[in-house]
Parts: C-alpha cells; structure tokens; sequence
C-alpha cells in the first residue's frame, strides 16, 4: 500500500476513499518506525485485514487496537475516508470550516459535523518550543457580540463580568517572523497581561506593546510603546503583526462561526494560531502535520459539553 499525501482537496477526497489508501497513510504517519502496540510498545503484532485492526502478541488487556485507538478519532463510528477530509479542510480553509459545511459536504448529521470539528481542533493544539526572542509583539483584543446589541434577556445569561460590552477578552504574543501564542484572558489587568508576556517571551528580548497601562513594569525587556491616539507606527515599534492575526480570527468567527460559546472559545483560537504558524507551508504539508498530532489526545462528548474535563491519554 503506498503512503500518498494528496496535494489537494479534491485529490484527498478520492484518495482517501479507498480505505487501504487511508490505512496505508495513517501507519506511515503514527508508525514511521513499524506498528507497535499503544498499550505496551510492542513492535510484535499481527495484522487483521478483515477488521483492520492488529493484535499484540504480549498477553495483556487491550491488545486488540486500530488506527484510531490512543488519538482524537478514537471510540468515533465515523470512517477515516470522512475524517481525512475534514481534518484537511479544517487544516486549511483561512477562515475556518463550520460545522452545517461539514454536515452538508461529509453527509453526517450537524451535531456529528460539530463534534468532528472540536476533534480536529483538538488535534491543532501542539506543545510550545520555547520561549519568543527577538522583536515581540503583545496585544490583547475583544471577541464575540457587543452587549448594547442584545436583548436584556440575552444580555443577562451571557455577560458575566468579561471584557468592554460583555465581550471575551484575547490576548497574543507574537514573535515577528515567526510564531504566535495566544490565550483566553479572564481581565485585562497588569497580572494576568505580565504572566502571559513572562511565560512566553525570553527576558532582554524587545517587547512592542500599545499604550495600556498593564503593560507598564515589564523592566526586564526592552519594552517600547507605540500610543495608537497619536500613531499606530513609530519605526520598528507597532502591533501590527497582531493586528494581522487579529483580523483573520474574526473573519473566521464573525463570517464562519457566527456565534461561539466562551466555553469553546479557546479551541478556535487554537485552530487559527495552528494555521497563521504553519503559514509557510502548503496544505499537503500543514495536513500531515495536523494528523501526526492526533495520537495522546482525546475529547470526549461529556468534555466537550462541560460535564467532565477533558481526558488527555
């Protein structure tokens, strides 16, 4: 079976619906080394093509597995010619895919597209390398529907002390050149703005923020301020870099998502930051990525919908 990595959405699709296309794909990418068993690390295992699953010889529980065992996709009825696809699309469609796209093209049920769709994100999430160094910007901006816009009712069950006119607060540092990190904040005030700055960004490095208050104190870089009442530009200081990341995550929640939840906020931001860092790669490159991090991860219904925490294996 040859392990091909389509170089479009269209070639995916036709690809990935042969199931030992899908297989041979998945093993070249969890697997480079051999198959080996998700429970023990066994490399002596034994292959089913019937079930398409592999059984370690080491007598122990579990030792029937698939692809799908120990990743996002695991416990899912839905078959991986319908997962690649929609790992690729949320991979790389700029302005995100919605759940009633995923519906409409996948032929499952919107609630089965939705809960697809977090998966995928899920898969998004990677571990940072480090700490920012150079030239860094830090900004913070609002997401989500103005307070004077509602009705009481509404304005009543979603504002519960968030940001200016009830909206989520975000704020992100950005390495120019490079990566962005990026986080759902509770406030805006000096503590929460200098943890993020600290944890992230290497001390001496340059440090670019706009005129806030918060960022006050940050002696440990070399902080510049670039004060947006008079200029948004003063030589190598400004936040526009931010500004950029700013407007593709609101394209994709304003003109995709509509209306997102607080509580399912950060997994959005998750998906955008994955794409805007992965930017210098083309989507063949960006969907191999985003599959070789689905394996240690897993997102259950209950989680998901806040009835119990997430479950990393």
């Amino acid at each position: 079976m040859e392990a091909k990595t389509p170089v479009t959405l269209r070639e995916a699709i036709a690809h990935f619906s042969d199931l030992n296309n899908c297989v041979a794909y998945m093993v070249s990418k969890r697997w480079p080394g051999g198959v080996t068993c998700p429970t023990c690390g066994n490399t002596k295992v034994t292959f089913d093509p019937k079930s398409y699953r592999w059984q370690c010889s080491s007598h122990h529980a579990k030792r029937k597995f698939s692809l799908k065992t120990g990743t996002i996709l695991e416990d899912s009825p839905i078959g991986l010619d319908k997962w690649l696809p929609v790992i690729w699309l949320v991979t790389n469609c700029k302005n995100g895919v919605s759940s009633w796209e995923i519906h409409r093209a996948m032929g499952v049920t919107q609630k089965t597209a939705w809960f697809m769709l977090q998966r995928a994100r899920m898969a998004l999430q990677g571990k940072n390398g480090g700490k920012l160094s150079g030239e860094v910007e830090a900004d913070e901006s609002f997401i989500g529907g103005k307070a004077r816009n509602m009705h009481a009712h509404k304005r009543a069950e979603k504002i519960h002390g968030r940001g200016p006119d009830g909206q989520a607060i975000v704020a992100a540092v950005l390495e120019r050149g490079g990566e962005v990190r990026v986080e759902v904040m509770k406030t805006r005030k000096k503590r929460d703005l200098h943890k993020l700055v600290r944890e992230n960004v290497e001390a001496g490095s340059a440090v670019y923020t706009d005129a806030l208050k918060s960022y006050d104190g940050l002696d440990e870089f070399k902080h510049q301020v670039v004060d947006h009442a008079e200029t948004y530009v003063n030589g190598q200081v400004h936040t526009n870099g931010c500004e950029n990341f700013w407007s593709l995550l609101k394209r994709g929640v304003h003109g995709t998502y509509v209306s997102i939840e607080p509580f399912h906020l950060h997994r959005c931001i998750d998906e955008q930051a994955f794409r805007f860092n992965q930017r210098g790669l083309n989507d063949a490159e960006r969907f191999d990525l985003a599959v070789s991090q689905i394996v240690g991860k897993r997102l259950t219904y209950k989680a998901l919908t806040g009835h119990e925490d997430d479950e990393p294996f």
